[in-house]
């Protein structure tokens, strides 16, 4: 049986992640905690409501009812990287060579490397950002659809519309299909090389966690008494496919997914703070953590790929050892 250490904090769970090696809680009020040889805390934003691991970095980009955008490191580093005055950022996400986005209002920004910034304006609020994990381009979740920009030269958005509201916004690992979570029960994709369109409905709640497979041939979601997995392997995505449903539980929901980083596996947290790992093979179930406090928000496999990192609704966190 897998031995959870039990972190059990006061307040909304934004993020779990490792950081390095350790484990990092970021929490609504803008603290977050370590459990770096014991727990420590550091205060970034005031009112934290957006937060983002950039992998390639190793650091967790947040951002907050301050109108600030901090990078955060495994020592407990703060470095303060941008400012929007005393607008809220709603939104934040990494790319490519260190460069970070964010977004405020109906303004999205783009802070490259070496510090210089520029700005996208938008007609309605940006509500997701994502960068493509190919070249130097990010999206813009918005108002009926989807908007894709090119930072680093001059010329035309993309534009893909689609009518409703678009929340959440992830590119698969290939860069070859575009994915937003709706404010309607529904996931809507774009195949970018051709503009076709991908429905993904039927679920009885809204998507708010997804999680790409490793090397992109699955996309996980939240949103349902399981979790649904569309494939992603075939040139046009999910198309006229249907979906895995793994960890089906009659009585609670799933509200967040995380899949391992190298097998065809993903773990799976419930609105009961319940988590388990299912595989996609044979839909096999392990049973990591018992109930608890509050609806599982955030969860992160570590770079060794025994330890998951969680935390809920309610505070109640910690870290789950696979291997024990």
């Amino acid at each position: 049986m897998p031995t959870v250490a039990p972190l059990d904090l006061e307040g909304h769970c934004v993020a779990a992640v490792f950081l390095g090696d350790v484990p990092h809680f970021a929490l609504a009020d803008g603290a977050i905690h370590r459990l770096d040889n014991g727990h420590k805390t550091v205060q970034a934003n005031d009112g934290l409501l957006a937060a983002f691991h950039d992998a390639a970095n190793d650091r967790l980009i947040t951002g907050g009812e301050d109108g600030k955008v901090f990078a955060v490191t495994s020592g407990g580093a703060v470095q303060d990287l941008a400012s929007a005055g005393k607008k809220w950022i709603t939104s934040v996400a990494a790319g490519p060579q260190g460069a970070i986005a964010y977004a405020t209002g109906k303004t999205a920004f783009v802070r490259f490397a070496d510090g210089k910034t520029r700005e996208f304006a938008h007609p309605r609020s940006v509500e997701g950002l994502a960068f493509s994990p190919k070249g130097m381009r990010f999206g813009v979740a918005r108002y009926n659809g989807a908007t894709l920009h090119f930072p680093a030269a001059e010329g035309k958005p993309v534009e893909l519309e689609w009518a409703g509201a678009h929340t959440g916004i992830t590119f698969s690992p290939d860069g070859a299909f575009l994915v937003t979570s709706m404010q309607e029960n529904a996931l809507h994709g774009w195949k970018l090389a051709d503009g076709k369109h991908m429905r993904m409905t039927g679920y009885p709640g809204k998507v708010k966690s997804l999680s790409w497979s490793v090397k992109g041939k699955w996309l996980a979601s939240s949103g349902a008494p399981a979790a649904i997995v569309w494939p992603f392997s075939g040139k046009d995505g999910p198309m006229g496919k249907a979906p895995l449903e793994l960890g089906t539980r009659g009585n609670s929901m799933v509200t967040s997914v995380a899949c391992h980083p190298s097998q065809d596996v993903v773990a799976i947290g419930y609105e009961d703070g319940m988590v388990i790992a299912a595989r996609f093979a044979d839909a096999k179930e392990v049973l990591l953590r018992r109930q608890g406090k509050g609806a599982i928000t955030s969860m992160m496999w570590d770079k060794e790929e025994r330890r998951i990192a969680f935390g809920s609704a309610a505070g109640d966190c910690g870290v789950i050892d696979i291997t024990a």
